[in-house]
């Protein structure tokens, strides 16, 4: 089986790339969905981010309130640092635990989507990167529309992950997702065709 790390940066356009390769078949193991279940009141991870940055970041149905929690962490990496303790090693394990089952259903592919996957140091989990990428300029401009931030804001939360620039250069394959999303969804099918002949030629 071919594993492919889906990575990008924050409001490079990932998901596009995501949902396309949905839209083509591919199983698709979301780690930021993985994240979102684990901190749902009840959960482990929930019960100690709730321990450590107090209950202060709950709405009023008990759930985490994202926003306050990102404002905590955007602007303290120390906090981002413990925070991603807290979820990393059970995203992690999660991601494994999925891999394995596509492996027993008879996958030949499947794509783990994870923003932070070079980050978290996870990169021999895959065979294969592909990193969507995205001018400096409109990632800003569509993270600040995205999250309603001004311009600074985002470009503070932008710089606390590693440049895509820097991601280009481990990647196997680009998607540049700097102009129309036709486009995107069109590099995106020409990377499922590329990764296809990869996987037949991959034995195991």
């Amino acid at each position: 089986m071919l594993i492919v790390g889906l990575t990008g940066g924050m409001a490079s356009g990932k998901s596009v790339a995501s949902e396309t390769f949905k839209g083509l078949g591919l199983p698709v193991i979301d780690a930021d969905f993985i994240a979102r279940g684990m901190v749902r009141p009840g959960e482990i991870g929930y019960k100690e981010i709730i321990d450590h940055f107090g209950r202060e970041i709950l709405n009023p149905d008990q759930t985490i309130n994202r926003r306050r929690l990102a404002k905590i962490i955007f602007s303290d990496p120390k906090e981002r640092e413990r925070l991603n303790s807290i979820l990393h090693p059970r995203i992690v394990e999660e991601i494994k635990k999925r891999i394995e089952g596509f492996k027993e259903k008879g996958e030949r592919i499947v794509i783990v989507d994870a923003a932070l996957l070079i980050e978290a140091g996870q990169l021999s989990l895959v065979d294969k990167l592909i990193v969507v990428t995205v001018s400096p300029k409109i990632q800003i401009k569509r993270l600040a529309q995205r999250d309603h931030l001004t311009e600074k804001e985002a470009g503070e939360r932008i710089a606390t992950q590693m440049p895509l620039s820097e991601k280009v250069k481990l990647a196997d394959y680009v998607i540049d997702n700097s102009g129309p999303v036709k486009k995107t969804i069109k590099r995106t099918k020409e990377v499922y065709n590329q990764l296809r002949l990869t996987s037949a030629n991959k034995k195991g």
